[in-house]
């Protein structure tokens, strides 16, 4: 057997078309989409992760600003812009790059951006939304995951799902998005004294635990749909996934590589989010 590849780059170039025209018709009526990022500091790769996404706002019609702030700016001087950010009627998204300098309290930062505004899906009244099933903000990793679901007719009803990883921004809300597609769910992390047997168990297997190639082929279950969230750079410089891709393809059903998987339909669902809050705004 060998893995159909799911082609992220593929999809979300659809999905993105179809947002140009929602973009542009709401552009018609008066209310352009617009997403404000704030990056503080000159991490490289946030850096190139803040580009990435200001170009993809760009080429669909949204209206993107892309604000650059020094390392030491201080925390006081970043709520007060965020204050700011959430009173602009023009602003339907607001995004702050993380990792934060150290001095600078993410939790409270990200408490700070109004919740109408919160495209990123961090904000603690987006995960209770999110935790008793209202509407609201999904984080964009796990949307776009479910997204490749739906693209290969993979429906988790009454599928045995395993999550790898238990982070608030990956690992709690994909588990949550799963539950509420009606898969049975199991989280396993690094305290998962069993965690090879159970990854055999799953039917939708997803990994985002930040290790190199740690999901091997003989931990996947035979045609299993394999998600690899992880990207991981090399001693060499290149990339790779939190799954063993070369192996693991020979067993899987499905495989998404790294990269061109899961990556692009991160960015193509904090568009998504950002179209949702403009819609939201415009029919208030």
């Amino acid at each position: 057997m060998t893995a159909q590849p799911i082609d992220g780059n593929a999809l979300a170039a659809k999905l993105r078309a179809h947002m140009a025209t929602e973009v542009a018709a709401l552009a018609a009526q008066g209310h352009t989409p617009g997403l404000t990022v704030l990056l503080v500091g000159e991490d490289p790769a946030s850096q190139v992760y803040v580009r990435n996404k200001v170009k993809a706002c760009e080429a669909i019609g949204m209206a993107s600003r892309l604000e650059r702030h020094p390392a030491d700016m201080s925390e006081a001087a970043l709520l007060a812009r965020i204050q700011e950010l959430n009173a602009d009627p023009s602003v339907h998204g607001i995004l702050v790059q993380l990792p934060l300098p150290k001095h600078l309290n993410a939790d409270l930062v990200i408490e700070t951006i109004a919740p109408e505004k919160d495209v990123d899906g961090f904000h603690i009244a987006s995960a209770g939304a999110l935790m008793v099933g209202q509407p609201g903000f999904k984080p964009c990793t796990p949307y776009g995951c479910m997204k490749m679901l739906e693209d290969i007719g993979c429906n988790p009803r009454g599928k045995h799902a395993v999550v790898i990883g238990r982070s608030n921004i990956v690992g709690k809300p994909m588990a949550l998005l799963l539950l509420q597609a009606s898969a049975t769910v199991t989280i396993c992390h690094s305290a998962t004294p069993n965690l090879a047997e159970l990854a055999r168990q799953a039917d939708i297997l997803v990994a985002a635990v930040g290790r190199p190639r740690f999901v091997t082929a003989d931990m996947v279950k035979p045609g299993a749909v394999v998600l690899d969230v992880g990207i991981n750079r090399l001693p060499d410089g290149k990339l790779c996934g939190d799954v063993d891709f070369d192996a693991v393809k020979d067993v899987a059903g499905w495989i998404t590589p790294v990269p061109g998987g899961v990556g692009p339909m991160t960015i193509t669902m904090l568009l998504q989010n950002t179209l949702e809050a403009a819609q939201r705004r415009a029919s208030t």
